[in-house]
């Protein structure tokens, strides 16, 4: 039987377009300000990051656009699914990231959502979108690097 790490990450969503679509400059691990009936949705593994961002304003970080669905349980305490919710970080990183996020073209998206002990917690990426010939070359040299695996398989072989 397999033992469980309880220090090991448990991952409740993902956002896979990002690295598609945007070249990341810096990743930073934060913590978020969240309801109970947020935190019970979320062990249930329901999240969604896909049209999520995250705003710097007044020395603070907020996430915008991530729709946790209510609990079921909760009744009327239950939360606002798309509310914004606040993350927790250094003040410098957050100055830095402020700073860094007012520059044209770079923006700050959640990567990750995952808990870490009891705690949940976020990843987030100060990025750069990246241009149509940007993305074309990405997928040519994962291609090529698959091609140079399955290759050097066959090789193996022989």
């Amino acid at each position: 039987m397999k033992k469980i790490d309880p220090d090991a990450p448990r991952l409740v969503a993902q956002n896979r377009k990002v690295r598609h679509e945007y070249l990341i400059l810096q990743e930073l691990e934060v913590g978020l300000v969240l309801l109970g009936s947020e935190v019970k949705s979320l062990r249930t593994g329901r999240c969604s990051l896909a049209e999520a961002h995250v705003r710097a304003k007044g020395g603070e970080l907020f996430l915008v656009g991530t729709h946790i669905p209510e609990y079921v349980h909760a009744g009327k305490q239950n939360h606002e699914p798309t509310r914004t919710r606040k993350l927790l970080a250094h003040k410098r990183e957050i100055a830095g990231l402020e700073r860094a996020s007012r520059e044209k073209g770079v923006t700050i998206v959640p990567l990750s959502l995952y808990f870490l002990r009891q705690h949940a917690k976020l990843k987030i990426a100060l990025v750069r979108g990246k241009k149509m010939h940007d993305k074309r070359a990405a997928t040519r040299e994962r291609d090529d690097k698959r091609e140079n695996a399955r290759e050097a398989k066959r090789n193996e072989r022989r």
